[in-house]
């Protein structure tokens, strides 16, 4: 039986962090909504969404917070437990990177304009 989930691993720009938390993302980059009509479905429309990466981090004694928080330009990879890689190209920074003493928790938000999915 194949592991579906569980470890992960992420690299920013090759370089590797301690991943926390659960990661979500996002790599579609587009939603469609219905169209109704009072006389039924009249077909749908598909917009634009944000191609996103939402994590956990560790805090080690040598991560740059600031650093880290203003990101531009980068490529992130995240290696899933069931043999995916999604790869953020062009990726940046975005909100507010609230950090925690207690357990070193960081807490990580990256945007892009696209996204691949490895299979």
């Amino acid at each position: 039986m194949q592991r579906r989930g569980g470890i992960v691993f992420l690299k920013i720009n090759g370089t590797q962090y301690d991943v926390k938390g659960q990661a979500t993302y996002n790599i579609v980059g587009k939603a469609r909504t219905t169209i109704l009509g009072q006389d039924g479905r009249h077909g749908f429309k598909e917009m634009p969404t944000v191609v996103s990466l939402e994590l956990s981090l560790t805090d080690s004694g040598t991560l740059d917070l600031k650093a880290l928080a203003t990101i531009e330009n980068a490529t992130i990879t995240l290696e899933l437990a069931n043999q995916k890689v999604i790869t953020l190209r062009n990726a940046w920074a975005t909100g507010d990177w609230d950090a925690s003493s207690e357990e070193g928790e960081i807490k990580a938000r990256f945007e892009a304009l696209s996204a691949q999915e490895v299979l």
